[in-house]
Order: C-alpha cells, then sequence, then structure tokens
C-alpha cells in the first residue's frame, strides 16, 4: 500500500539532503533538538557533546532551569559500547537516548571504507568525505514531502491511531533465564 513512497526514480541529484549533524553519524543530533523542541519548547542551534572515556564516547545534555531534562550518549566501537551497556545495567548512566555505530569513529571511518594500502584508515580520504558530507545541504525529516505524504495516506495522520501501532514502541519487563548463549556484558 505504500509502494509510491519508495519511487527513487523522481529524485535528481540536486535533491541529496542530508540530517543535521558534522557526520554522517546517525540521528542523535536531529534527534536531541527536535525533543528540546517539541517536549520543552528549546529551541537549540548548537549542541555540545562532552567526552567521557574518550572521543568515541560521548554525552549530550539539555539543561532547563538548572536541571537537566535531556541526556543522549554516543558510543562508537565496540568497546565503548560494551562498557556503556555494562554501566547502564549497574544504573550508573541513565539516558533517554543512545546512539551506538559498531565503527571506532563513526560509520565513514568504518571498515566499508577506502583504506591504504597497509590497511588502515585514508586519514586524508576520511577528511574530504567528511567536507562532501558537510556541503550537502540539510533537510529536516519532517519537512520531507514523501514522509507527509506518507503520514497523510498510508498512516491516516500525525496522531493517527496507526502511527501509534505502527510507529510506537511499548517496553515490559523480560525474566531472566541463564544459558551458555547469553553474552556477558
Amino acid at each position: 500500500p505504500f509502494c509510491y513512497f519508495l519511487r527513487f526514480d523522481e529524485i535528481k541529484e540536486g535533491d541529496v539532503v542530508r540530517h543535521e549533524g558534522k557526520r554522517s553519524d546517525g540521528y542523535l543530533e536531529h534527534i536531541f533538538k527536535y525533543a528540546a523542541k517539541e517536549i520543552f519548547g528549546m529551541d537549540v542551534k548548537e549542541i555540545t557533546y562532552k567526552a567521557l572515556k574518550n572521543k568515541d564516547f560521548q554525552e549530550v545534555t539539555l539543561e532547563k532551569d538548572g536541571e537537566t531534562v535531556l541526556r543522549f550518549a554516543a558510543a562508537y566501537g565496540f568497546r565503548n559500547i560494551q562498557n556503556m551497556v555494562l554501566k547502564m545495567k549497574k544504573g550508573k548512566l541513565l539516558y533517554h537516548f543512545v546512539e551506538v555505530l559498531a565503527c571506532p569513529g563513526g560509520c565513514l571511518n568504518g571498515k566499508g571504507q577506502a583504506q591504504t594500502e597497509d590497511g588502515k584508515p585514508d586519514k586524508a580520504l576520511l577528511t574530504q568525505m567528511e567536507e562532501v558530507y558537510a556541503a550537502i545541504p540539510v533537510r529536516l525529516p519532517e519537512t520531507n514531502l514523501y514522509v507527509q505524504k506518507m503520514y497523510q495516506d498510508w498512516l491516516e495522520g500525525m496522531d493517527s491511531k496507526k502511527v501509534q501501532e505502527t510507529l510506537h514502541t511499548k517496553y515490559s519487563a523480560v525474566n531472566q533465564t541463564s544459558s551458555n548463549l547469553d553474552i556477558k556484558w
């Protein structure tokens, strides 16, 4: 029923856009700014990442009236992801949103990217890719006509029952069972 949404033949080269953020990493910056505006009525222009353990494990917070109201984290690389999961399990880290990427340094630094002949990341090429990415115009997902049409035609409006059923997740407690296959982080 929503195949029209997946028609890429109408997209031209000049139509390529990106989400907010300085690199091709996930949507942390966009989601942070959107949540600040929608939930707290705050228009955040620039976010500041605070390195926790290293540059690939960072935190972003929003304060209102001296109280931290949003706390997001970005963990890149398996070691940082593992450390974050351990601390969250122990209740030492509490976040509203966590972005995880397997590659240290983010997606542009991943193994699928160009490397030098000795198999190491090509720093000059990485810098060049970041510059090319930063030059692509930003368009917020909620302003995309295809997204708006999907909400209107397929999801029956922004606040419909179908939106709740399709896009929202409910979590409940799960009984822990011991198994040799469990990952012990």
